[in-house]
Parts: structure tokens; C-alpha cells; sequence
């Protein structure tokens, strides 16, 4: 049986090695069941992959790869959370995409597809979930996308 370690190695991104910053937040939050994973941003390990507003000095692509590694990012910190073990997920239940857009760019549903397509390729269809995109005049750090997560476990 593939483990959701593998399927997540066969998208072709890097497992996320992240530190954990000296905010007044964390990264994750665990309440009874329910896993709420702070924004976060495309950063792999201590650099942000991609910085500029989406439809000006990013393009959809570039913003979907992006996306998609803000869900590795949750995955991360899911997985930590859970002491590395996903099989205890029950369902994401949630997602929120912010997309720093340029004025004039409204495909942020695009953008969150990136998101989206790597929890459930990962997950299965305990990756399926209810999601808002929503464009913002700017994000922290200049970055294209910011995601953020709410996952039932046991």
C-alpha cells in the first residue's frame, strides 16, 4: 500500500523542513480534534520560493506551484502534529487561499487549485474540502500566496 508519504514524493516537490519562528503564534493548534494550521507562505526550508504580486510579476503558473507548496507546508506542520502519522486524518475540512494580486487579476480559484490539487493528491479524499480564494492587496514578506487550514483527526 502506497503511504501518504510516497504520494506525496511522486508530486514531485521536496518534503518541507521548516523551523519554527519566534512568533507570539504557532504553526499548528490542536483542539480536540480539529488541527488549525496558521497561514502559510512558499518557503522551503529558510528561503521563500516565490515574492510579487500574481499577474504582474508572477504568472498563474508560477502562483498554482506556489500554492502547492504552501499545502506541503500544512502538511508539514500536520504532520508534526500528529507525530508523523497522516493516517490519522479524518478530512481537511477547509482551506483558505489569499492571493497578493495585481489590480485587474481575478483568477484566484485557479491559483487555489494548486492547493487543493496536492491534498488530494496526497490525501485522497480525505483531502477534499470546502475552500475560499481571495485576492489581497498584499501578503507578508511580498509573497504571491499565503494558505491556510482547518483538518478533523483522531
Amino acid at each position: 500500500m502506497t503511504s501518504f508519504r510516497d504520494r506525496f514524493e511522486q508530486t514531485g516537490l521536496t518534503w518541507p523542513e521548516i523551523a519554527p519562528a519566534d512568533f507570539p503564534f504557532a504553526p499548528a493548534i490542536r483542539v480536540d480534534n480539529v488541527v488549525y494550521i496558521s497561514g502559510q507562505i512558499p518557503e522551503a526550508g529558510e528561503d521563500i520560493a516565490y515574492t510579487g504580486k500574481v499577474g504582474e510579476t508572477i504568472s498563474l503558473e508560477e502562483a498554482k506551484q506556489a500554492a502547492a507548496m504552501c499545502a506541503a507546508n500544512i502538511l508539514f506542520w500536520l504532520s508534526r502534529e500528529l507525530d508523523g502519522d497522516l493516517s490519522r486524518v479524518v478530512q481537511v475540512a477547509r482551506i483558505t487561499v489569499y492571493v497578493n494580486a495585481a489590480a485587474g487579476f481575478s483568477d484566484y480559484s485557479t491559483v487555489g487549485n494548486g492547493a487543493s490539487e496536492l491534498l488530494l493528491k496526497v490525501l485522497g479524499d480525505r483531502g477534499r474540502h470546502a475552500r475560499a480564494a481571495i485576492g489581497m492587496a498584499g501578503l507578508p514578506l511580498n509573497v504571491p500566496v499565503e494558505v491556510d487550514a482547518i483538518i478533523h483527526v483522531r
